[in-house]
């Protein structure tokens, strides 16, 4: 039923799209859809924040709520279970727009990996988990000489926050001058990324830049950073490192808090726990 907000019914004297008529329209369509074991797809209008338009009671009468998110600027969508009644919440659909219609992308690693210049400076491969399912995804970085008076710091697709407490501990822990600096962080992919063992890989990206040294082929990297510069463990290793390997990657870095019960022999893919911030700086710089 598209769109709910559309909907009126007879029992009641409203207008269409406001708060009693969406409440009645649904609970109707609820009724009928338990009464008759029918499945029923109630599509819903969303605000500019992305938010489910109308009331929240809406969301409580339904089973399931599903969201698609993406740019427009990108052919990829990823479909979201933002509630389910019988199931995880963490489950991430990938979908590809085309010109016949949405298309399932079966190996998204892969393909948010493609266009990767492994000359270049700034670019590392971050193994990271979007619900249950691992996705290595590219992380860009560019950190330039600040021109005017404030340094900037933009991001796309990571939580500009959190980009602010990784340059703060470069500052603290490394010594590394990027209050003067300006810099850039994207999420290849136009993808929105939450997942905390980005850090590790961020992390190489700005020092990649900051040294103009681009980081050897066939590695990825998955682990947070501490406040202190620790590397610290991040779930769900053993599916992360076994996406890597199904990809071909030689090389993953990890938090040394994560090799306990990794047994290395068992993966063709080279298993390196790092402990700090300096040591991994050492390994590449």
């Amino acid at each position: 039923m598209d769109s709910i907000q559309t909907l009126e019914s007879n029992t009641i004297e409203a207008a269409a799209g406001s708060v009693s008529q969406i409440k009645q329209t649904a609970a109707e369509f609820q009724r009928f859809a338990k009464e008759t074991g029918t499945p029923v797809f109630l599509i819903g209008h969303i605000t500019k924040e992305g938010t489910i338009a109308g009331p929240k009671i809406l969301e409580h009468m339904v089973d399931t709520v599903l969201q698609f998110e993406g740019d427009r600027h990108y052919a990829y969508r990823m479909l979201r279970t933002l509630k389910n009644r019988f199931g995880s919440t963490s489950e991430l659909g990938i979908y590809e727009m085309t010109g016949e219609g949405m298309k399932v992308v079966n190996n998204p690693s892969a393909f948010l990996i493609a266009q990767r210049n492994e000359s270049l400076s700034g670019s590392t491969i971050a193994a990271s988990m979007e619900g249950m399912r691992p996705l290595l995804i590219e992380v860009q970085a560019l950190v330039t000489q600040s021109v005017y008076g404030t340094p900037q710091r933009t991001v796309t697709g990571f939580d500009l926050r959190r980009l602010q407490l990784l340059l703060a501990v470069l500052e603290k822990r490394g010594g590394f001058a990027f209050g003067m600096k300006d810099v850039f962080v994207n999420i290849a992919g136009g993808l929105k990324i939450e997942d905390p063992s980005l850090d590790l890989a961020i992390i190489l990206s700005l020092l990649s830049s900051y040294e103009d040294i681009p980081l050897p082929q066939g590695i990825c990297f998955a682990g947070e950073v501490g406040l202190n510069g620790e590397i610290r463990a991040v779930n769900r290793i053993q599916q992360r490192i076994a996406e890597a390997e199904k990809l071909g990657f030689e090389k993953i870095y990890i938090s040394a808090f994560n090799s306990k019960g990794i047994e290395p022999k068992k993966h063709s893919i080279q298993i390196i726990p790092v402990e700090r911030v300096d040591e991994a700086y050492r390994l590449f710089f």
